[in-house]
C-alpha cells in the first residue's frame, strides 16, 4: 500500500508517516497542495492521501477540491488530519470531498481505526499496529469525581484508566507500581495534597505528564498556579454545581483533548514534544522569515498564551521587562480567580510589576497587565496614553479573553509599532490578530514547536507565514529585549 502524506510541518509529516509505516504503508511526502499535485503527477495514484488543512501556497481543502474535480482521483481515499475542531468547518472539508477527518492530536490506534473504516487496513493489522490506549491514573479524594472521570474517560477508545488514588501518597505508590502515561491530579486532598505530590512526581518520575484538576475557588486557583509553576503540564477547572451528566459532558470537552495533546507517544503523538531535535541541538529551532519586521518604533508588546503559559511567562518576562519602556499586555487563557492568582505569583517569583488589568486604568510603560479571566481586554485612547477597556463581548475562538481581540485593538492604537508574541497553547487564538499586526507593518514572534507544551497557537501563526522569528522559549524574551533596544522601546 502507498500513501502520500501532505502537511507543511516536517515533524507532523514524519509522525503520520511512521504511524502509516507500522500499518505496512510506504509513504511519500509533500509540504503543501501544489507539491502534492506534482507528486501525484510524477508518482502515480497512491492508495491513500492524508492532508493537513492549513498550509501555505495551497491549503488542504483546495487540494481536495482539485483532486475531486479530476476523474483520475475522484475515488481516491482522502483522510484529513488537522488541528481544526470546529464542526461547521470540518463539515466544509467533508463537503469538499474528504472521506474522513482525524483531529490532531491523535494516537496511532485512532489513525488505524480510521483506515479500517475506509477499508484500507484489516482490523487484525490495526490491532497490532496501534500502540494501545493512553494509560491514565486518576487521583482525587472524591469517590463521586473518581467515578465520573473513570466512566467518562474510559469510554474513549484512545484512553484507558490504569488506576485510581485517593490522595497524593497513594498516587505516588500507584505510579511506582505501574507507571501510567499521564496523571490527572486533584489539587486539594487530605494526607498529601496535589502540589506536594506533584513536586515528588517531578523528583522521582521526571517528565511524566500531569494535569491538575482544581476547584473554581480563590484557594484552588492559587494552588493550581503554584502547581503550574512547579511543573504541572496543564490544569482543568472542576465543574461546580452541575449534575453528573453535565459534569461528564464538561470532562469530555475539557479533559480528553488535553490528555491527547500532552501525552508524547512517539509516532502516536502530535503534541510537538515528540518532534525531532532542531539544528541548534536539544530540539531548539531558530527560524527567521524572509519577511523581517519593519523598523518602526515599538510602542507596545502584546502576548498570547494558553496551555503551558505560566511557566513560559515566568521564563520570558524577566528577560526583557526590566528594561522595557513600553506597555506589556498579556492574554492567558484562564478563568476568573486563576488570572489574579497568576499575576500575583508571577510578580512574586520574578520581582516584576505584574498585575491583573482593571477597567479604565492606563497601560503604563514597563508594567505587565494580565487580562482577567472571563473578560476581553482592549486598548483604547491613543498611542501615547493607552487605557484598558474590559468587555463581556462574545468569545472569539471559544475564548474570553481572546488574544485576537487584544491584538486588533493594539493595532488600532500603535499600528506598525505593535510587537505580537504568540507562545505555547492549544487552538488558533492569536492567528487573526497576528495577521492584523503584520498587515500594519508590525512584528510577530512565535515559540517553536519543540519547546511548546502544545504547538497549536504558535503553529497556526508560523504555518500562515506571519512570524518573522520562530524561537525556542529560552530565546523569546531575549529577542523581545533586543528589538526593544534597537527600535526605541
Amino acid at each position: 500500500m502507498r500513501a502520500l502524506v501532505v502537511d507543511d510541518s516536517k515533524p507532523s509529516r514524519s509522525i503520520v508517516a511512521r504511524a502509516l509505516q507500522e500499518l505496512n504503508f510506504s509513504c511519500s511526502e509533500a509540504g503543501n497542495g501544489v507539491e502534492a499535485l506534482a507528486a501525484l503527477a510524477s508518482g502515480g495514484r497512491p492508495d491513500l492521501v492524508t492532508v493537513n488543512w492549513h498550509m501555505p501556497v495551497m491549503d488542504g481543502v483546495e487540494l481536495v477540491r482539485r483532486l475531486r474535480a479530476d476523474p483520475a482521483y475522484r475515488g481516491l481515499p482522502i483522510l484529513m488530519i488537522a488541528t481544526e475542531h470546529d464542526q461547521e468547518r470540518i463539515a466544509l472539508a467533508r463537503a469538499a470531498g474528504i472521506n474522513d477527518y482525524l483531529a490532531k492530536p491523535f494516537t496511532a490506534a485512532a489513525l488505524a481505526r480510521k483506515l479500517v473504516d475506509l477499508g484500507l487496513v484489516p482490523r487484525e493489522l490495526a490491532m497490532v499496529g496501534g500502540r494501545g490506549p493512553i494509560g491514565v491514573l486518576i487521583c482525587d479524594d472524591s469517590a463521586t469525581i473518581r467515578g465520573i472521570l473513570t466512566a467518562t474517560l474510559g469510554a474513549d477508545p484512545d484512553l484507558k484508566i490504569v488506576g485510581t488514588a485517593v490522595n497524593g501518597a497513594t498516587c505516588l505508590d500507584a505510579i511506582a507500581a505501574a507507571p501510567p502515561d499521564l496523571v490527572l491530579l486533584d489539587v486539594e486532598m487530605p494526607v498529601m495534597d496535589g502540589l506536594t505530590a506533584l513536586r515528588e512526581i517531578r523528583k522521582r518520575f521526571g517528565k511524566l505528564p500531569v494535569i491538575m484538576f482544581s476547584s473554581l475557588t480563590e484557594r484552588g486557583a492559587k494552588a493550581t498556579v503554584d502547581a503550574l509553576l512547579a511543573g504541572a503540564n496543564d490544569y482543568v477547572a472542576k465543574p461546580a454545581g452541575l449534575n453528573a451528566d453535565d459534569v461528564a459532558a464538561r470532562i469530555r470537552s475539557d479533559v480528553i483533548g488535553r490528555i491527547k495533546s500532552l501525552v508524547s507517544r512517539g509516532t502516536a503523538s502530535m503534541s510537538g514534544r515528540g518532534a525531532a531535535a532542531g539544528p541548534n541541538g536539544g530540539g531548539s529551532t531558530v527560524l527567521r522569515s524572509s519577511r523581517p519586521a519593519r523598523n518602526s518604533r515599538i510602542e507596545g508588546v502584546v502576548v498570547a498564551v494558553s496551555t503551558g503559559g505560566p511557566t513560559a511567562l515566568a521564563e520570558v518576562l524577566p528577560a526583557f521587562v526590566p528594561e522595557a519602556r513600553v506597555p506589556i499586555i498579556i492574554v492567558q487563557h484562564m478563568p476568573a480567580f486563576f488570572t489574579a492568582a497568576l499575576a500575583e505569583r508571577l510578580a512574586k517569583v520574578s520581582g516584576l510589576p505584574v498585575r491583573e488589568a482593571t477597567e479604565g486604568e492606563s497601560a503604563k510603560p514597563g508594567e505587565v497587565l494580565l487580562a482577567p479571566g472571563g473578560r476581553h481586554v482592549e486598548l483604547v485612547g491613543d498611542a501615547v496614553q493607552p487605557r484598558i477597556r474590559l468587555t463581556d463581548d462574545p468569545p472569539e475562538n471559544s475564548c474570553r479573553p481572546s488574544a485576537d481581540v487584544l491584538f486588533r485593538s493594539a493595532v488600532r492604537l500603535w499600528g506598525g509599532g505593535t510587537l505580537g508574541v504568540v507562545l505555547t497553547g492549544m487552538g488558533r487564538d492569536g492567528l487573526a490578530g497576528s495577521r492584523a499586526i503584520v498587515a500594519a507593518g508590525g512584528g510577530v514572534i512565535a515559540q517553536d514547536e519543540f519547546s511548546s507544551v502544545v504547538w497549536g497557537m504558535p503553529g497556526e501563526v508560523v504555518r500562515a507565514g506571519l512570524a518573522d522569528a520562530v524561537l525556542p522559549l529560552s530565546q523569546v524574551g531575549v529577542e523581545i529585549g533586543l528589538r526593544l533596544k534597537r527600535r526605541g522601546g
